[in-house]
């Protein structure tokens, strides 16, 4: 960097940019695993948020934003610790966006991130226990905790007159954690929860466990698991023993191939997951349908967030070491400041190289709370002709 260009950043008040280069962004998702119909989306929404900056030449001196995508499995932390190691020592990238599912998330803030100082933004590992996790400053998601979503969920069966469900969940921390903020909800809204019981995933039979709740009863089985794994199975087992007609859906049984795999058998049924229809939303739609990807998916939104608010961070810190750039997280996420929607990095990139602030609305309408997370949004649907159709957002 030359001397007037030093000179130029101390008159307007502002630090250095970083001389150009490439930053490398860790995409740590489960291309294989439970969710694996879910992250190609995923994936591409980081990647177009990377794009997207790297082509204005605002960024960092004129620096591109390169992705490097590692497997985390969603349910092996072993995996998906080692991938994120290799992400940081080799790869030498400079933030992680991910992990996605809340084991194996946790798993890597403890073993890799915090030891190595790296700030990750998970957009879809949603445990309430990440909520209390110790993260050094480094932890992020753009995702809303499960606390959050439970009560949405109780909100959901009971407004639509159910009063007694069945819960099965994945037996892991996201499985356990929403389910326990689901009975909890429910119940406190004088609602019966006849059975609670975990089921594992990889299993080829699941009709001991179906058998063991259609004895307890309720109207409405809520299946708390994974869309590509046990969930579908758990499914599949009350659609042929005729245990169960109707579900309630989360956001990890929200994607098109549970409908692909189980179409008009699942009419009358509904769920939630994240989503908002904000003009930001609208906004990335019609971006990834120029990119010829779909970006109104499960968490697309979100990982497009989450990426944007690591490369904004960046940019408000003049640096891409965590160090520098993890206090400016939560600043360039919530007000004051000029509010930035999906396909105007650019701008939000030239507001804070000149010493001003942004508000980084994106397309989930982010405002992170508390240690980091976001209050969140969801859209309610049900399911009419084998199709999933949006009734209302919350």
């Amino acid at each position: 960097m030359t001397k007037k260009i030093l000179m130029a950043a101390c008159l307007l008040g502002t630090a250095p940019l970083a001389m150009a280069d490439e930053v490398k962004i860790g995409v740590l998702l489960g291309y294989t695993g439970p969710i694996e119909t879910v992250s190609p989306n995923m994936a591409l929404s980081a990647e177009l948020a990377m794009s997207e900056v790297s082509e204005s030449g605002a960024f960092l001196g004129g620096s591109t934003a390169t992705s490097v995508r590692a497997d985390s499995t969603c349910i092996d932390s072993a995996v998906a610790t080692a991938a994120a190691e290799q992400l940081v020592t080799s790869d030498k990238v400079a933030g992680i966006v991910g992990a996605d599912c809340s084991g194996v998330t946790g798993a890597v803030l403890q073993n890799v991130a915090r030891p190595n100082g790296m700030v990750m933004i998970s957009p879809s590992a949603t445990s309430p226990g990440l909520s209390d996790a110790e993260d050094d400053g480094l932890f992020f998601r753009t995702a809303a905790s499960d606390s959050r979503q439970g009560v949405v969920m109780a909100d959901v069966i009971m407004e639509r007159g159910f009063k007694s469900i069945a819960i099965t969940y994945t037996n892991n921390d996201y499985g356990k954690g929403l389910s326990d903020n689901l009975k909890a909800a429910f119940e406190g809204m004088s609602g019966e929860v006849t059975l609670m019981a975990s089921h594992e995933d990889g299993k080829a039979d699941y009709s001991a466990e179906i058998g063991a709740l259609a004895a307890a009863g309720g109207e409405v089985l809520a299946v708390i698991g994974y869309l590509d794994q046990g969930g579908l199975g758990m499914v599949q087992a009350a659609l042929d023993t005729g245990a169960f007609e109707t579900f309630a859906f989360p956001d990890g049984m929200t994607g098109d191939s549970l409908l692909e795999n189980l179409g008009d058998d699942l009419n009358g049924s509904f769920g939630q997951s994240p989503g908002t229809d904000s003009a930001g939303a609208a906004r990335l739609a019609e971006l990834a349908t120029a990119a010829n990807f779909d970006a109104t998916t499960p968490f697309a939104a979100e990982t497009y967030d989450a990426t944007a608010l690591i490369l904004l961070a960046m940019q408000a810190a003049g640096s891409s070491s965590s160090e520098d750039y993890k206090a400016h997280v939560l600043a360039v996420a919530n007000a004051p400041g000029e509010e930035i929607l999906p396909g105007e990095l650019a701008r939000g990139l030239s507001i804070l190289a000149a010493g001003n602030s942004i508000d980084y609305v994106g397309a989930s309408d982010v405002e992170l709370i508390g240690p980091g997370e976001a209050s969140g949004n969801f859209g309610e649907y049900e399911i009419r002709n084998g199709e999933r159709v949006i009734v209302r957002y919350r």
